[in-house]
Order: structure tokens, then C-alpha cells, then sequence
């Protein structure tokens, strides 16, 4: 799907008209998702809106900075709470969000993902946008709110942390000119980017070193294929949120093209992938059932088959040679 204005101008006046929101985003929450959020509730909260927000799962610890964020609930479901819309950000499905009682309600979708769903009474879904976070920033500017230093705290770690730190493909002058602006209204970049990057615990650090320590490279060592399981996480006292940003450290290898990040917890398994370039490891994903985007995207399997690690491997080598042909 595109961006049509016509959308845009809906939701802007859907949002003035209403008067009580409920805004939620994807499970396992990050840092655009959680911007995303944050930025647009207190838009709406500067306009007289109430506003609830409501989440599957608690922001990781390195988010806990965010303005407003003590304000998120955790709940696996809600109850009919008098709120107008319910205002859902970053979720190519509804049922990404895991927080049941959203079905039949006035739904307003707001994602960049490709493949989205369509699932709201209103769709907004621009694939060119870098992070939910841009689009969140021409919503607030559309409604009229005042773009105060926590609005533009909360959207500038959403395009941060979803261009992975301005290194992805999907970057274009209109990230920088919401960057421009949001430093004109007093975020200071590098104080905010260490609250994000600089600010783990050391037993993270730990996690890193055995995950980065257990590597296994594949296709001539073009696939880095990461593993972590819950004995892992236990013995360097971590939690799964401490896995943020690990995925994406082997690239910096210039021979490593694609990364695979196998997270095995209970019987499932979450798989993480990343790419440079060209390479579309978002087709990867969607071939098991997931989605993302062309340098970074996911799946879950409930119940991995004997061999998901070997398919998984060689869909990404795939992906490699029709990008990299040998």
C-alpha cells in the first residue's frame, strides 16, 4: 500500500473529532514502536484527548528514558472502555499487537511495513517511510500540536533505532529534515543516542560475547547464524530484551552479508534477519510466515521442524545470490 493524502486526512480528522483513544503497537515492543506511541498520545493529550496506553508486553529497560513511557499498560487484553478509536501503530495485522478485545472497534492502522494487512477502518501505510516514527511526525504536525522536546525525543529514537543508527537502505531527505527539526526543537542526538546504545547491563554485555563467541558462519561466509536460548539468558542474567541491536553486529563484517538470529524460548522459535544492500531478506520471512522489510525482518515458528534452521540458511543464501551473484 501507499500513502494516499486522502488517508492521512482522515485520521488527522478523526483524531480532532474524537475524544477518547486507545493507542497500541506490535508485542516485544522497540524503539519505533515505542516512539511512535509516546509521540502521538501526547500530541493528542496537548489537543484536551484522553488517552490510554496499552501494550502486550512492558518497554525494555533501555526505553524506560522515553517521555511518557511509565504511562504505558501491560495487558493481554482490554475491555470496551468508552474509547472512540483505537489507534494502532507499527503492526502489519492486528493480531500482531497479542492484546485481544481490539477487534470490532473504529480502527485506525498507521505502519511503513510492506505487506500490511489493511486492517483498520482507516489505513495509512507508507512503505518509503524509514520508521512508523516519520509518519507519526507528519500526524502531529497535521493536527496542529506543538512539537515540544519530549514529542521530538520520542520520534527521533523511532527513526534512530529503525535505520538501525541511519545505516539502512530505507533513509531519504525526509528522515534528515524531521532530524533537522526535531534538533531545532532542543534534542540533543548524541545524549539521546547514548540513553539507547551506551546504557546496557553487564551481563547484556556478557550475552553479547557468548552469542558473538558461538557464530556460526554458512555460504562461504556470507550468513552469520546467531543462537540464543533461555539457559543462555539464565546463566548471563539477562532477558530477552537484552537481545536488541545483537543481530545486527555481525554486519559489520564486510564479508558477512546477512545475518540469522535463532531465538529459541519454549517450544518456539523467533528468528531475526538482516541484510546490506539489496539483499531482500524480508522475502525470507514472509516465505515462513513473517514480514519486515527488505534489510530487516522476522518470523515466529510455534513448532520448528527438524530442518527450519537449514531452510531458513538456505532462503538467505538465495537471497544473497540473486542480489550478489557470484
Amino acid at each position: 500500500m501507499t500513502r494516499p493524502p486522502a488517508e492521512r486526512a482522515r485520521i488527522r480528522d478523526r483524531l480532532l473529532d474524537g475524544a477518547r483513544f486507545l493507542v497500541t503497537s506490535h508485542a516485544r515492543p522497540d524503539g519505533d514502536s515505542l516512539g511512535s506511541q509516546l509521540a502521538l498520545a501526547e500530541a493528542l493529550t496537548q489537543l484536551g484527548k484522553e488517552v490510554r496506553l496499552v501494550n502486550a508486553d512492558p518497554p525494555p529497560a533501555r526505553y524506560a528514558f522515553l517521555p511518557g513511557a511509565s504511562a504505558i499498560e501491560v495487558a493481554g487484553s482490554v475491555e470496551e472502555d468508552g474509547a472512540d478509536t483505537v489507534v494502532v501503530l507499527e503492526c502489519g495485522s492486528l493480531a500482531r499487537t497479542e492484546v485481544s478485545g481490539l477487534a470490532g472497534r473504529f480502527v485506525v492502522n498507521i505502519d511503513h511495513h510492506a505487506g500490511n494487512t489493511g486492517y483498520g477502518a482507516v489505513n495509512w501505510c507508507d512503505e518509503s517511510a524509514c520508521a512508523c516514527g516519520e509518519l507519526v511526525f507528519e500526524l502531529v504536525e497535521a493536527l496542529g500540536a506543538k512539537l515540544t522536546p519530549s514529542i521530538a525525543t520520542n520520534v527521533y529514537v523511532a527513526i534512530l533505532t529503525d535505520t538501525g543508527s541511519f545505516r539502512h537502505a530505507n533513509i531519504t531527505a525526509r528522515t534528515f529534515d524531521i532530524c533537522r527539526r526535531i534538533a531545532g526543537a532542543g534534542v540533543d542526538a548524541a545524549a539521546v543516542a547514548a540513553r539507547v546504545f551506551n546504557n546496557g547491563s553487564l551481563g547484556r554485555l556478557r550475552l553479547t560475547g557468548r552469542v558473538l563467541d558461538r557464530m556460526q558462519l554458512e555460504a562461504g561466509g556470507r550468513i552469520a547464524v546467531l543462537a540464543v536460548d533461555e539457559a543462555m539468558l539464565r546463566e548471563t542474567g539477562c532477558e530477552a530484551d537484552d537481545l536488541e541491536g545483537v543481530v545486527n553486529l555481525p554486519l559489520a563484517a564486510g564479508d558477512v552479508k546477512a545475518v540469522v538470529l535463532l531465538k529459541a524460548f519454549g517450544a518456539g522459535l523467533r528468528v531475526s534477519l538482516r541484510s546490506k544492500d539489496e539483499i531482500d531478506v524480508r522475502r525470507v520471512a514472509l516465505s515462513f510466515g513473517g514480514g519486515g522489510h527488505r534489510n530487516a525482518a522476522g518470523l515466529t515458528l510455534e513448532h520448528p521442524a527438524p530442518d527450519a534452521r537449514a531452510r531458513l540458511v538456505a532462503g538467505v543464501a538465495a537471497a544473497i545470490a540473486e542480489s550478489l551473484p557470484a
